[in-house]
């Protein structure tokens, strides 16, 4: 048992997968296997954390929380599932945690310096916030678009918030969102949909108003 965890230790991480990573993890307790899951997640996980709950000391609190529960709960993971979608499931319930003991209840939307892209298949006004225009003027807006963007998705829902941030701006798939959440792949689709409605009458409402 000792010997599969060494080889899993030192084999190239690109070779092992997560699941197999932390199936050795909770047969050996072999601390390099769950130090090499967190140098996987931690930046990403972190990221996600600070724009969820929108405070840094509170986003650390959470992701120490999130892979002290990995540690604690890895008997639990079922290894016929993928990890990543379990990892953000126990990321978001810390973050909502952080947030009860802090009593604050908001979320903060990612800018344009995201790693994810807007799904151009779902919401063509949001070509207009982070398209890849050269036009000066175009650039010169981009600021005042992430203001826009950041107000617009704090005044939807606290489900519609969730959503975006984990299928738009983390990547995650309809079926990895709906495990997070703990929700149908169907309730994950509506509350996009919706969600992605609501944005686009804000946008021509709001620019509507502007060009008045």
């Amino acid at each position: 048992m000792n010997s599969q965890a060494n080889i899993a230790s030192r084999t190239p991480q690109c070779d092992v997968s997560d699941e197999s990573l932390i199936a050795q993890y909770r047969k050996s307790g072999d601390r390099g296997l769950y130090e090499t899951l967190i140098r996987r997640y931690e930046r990403e996980i972190y990221s996600y954390l600070r724009r969820y709950i929108g405070n840094a000391e509170m986003a650390e609190d959470a992701f120490q929380g999130t892979f002290l529960q990995v540690h604690l709960k890895c008997n639990q993971f079922d290894p016929s599932r993928r990890f990543r979608p379990w990892l953000y499931a126990i990321a978001t319930n810390q973050a909502i945690d952080v947030q009860r003991r802090n009593k604050r209840h908001r979320m903060v939307s990612l800018d344009r310096s995201s790693t994810s892209e807007w799904d151009d298949r779902n919401s063509s006004w949001s070509e207009k916030l982070v398209g890849d225009s050269p036009d000066p003027h175009s650039a010169a807006s981009d600021q005042e678009n992430s203001r826009w963007v950041h107000e617009s998705v704090e005044a939807l829902g606290e489900s519609m918030q969730q959503v975006i941030q984990l299928v738009y701006y983390q990547g995650l798939k309809y079926r990895e969102a709906a495990d997070v959440l703990g929700i149908p792949v169907g309730t994950v689709k509506s509350r996009l949909h919706a969600a992605i409605q609501r944005l686009g009458l804000l946008w021509d409402e709001t620019h509507q108003r502007s060009g008045d």
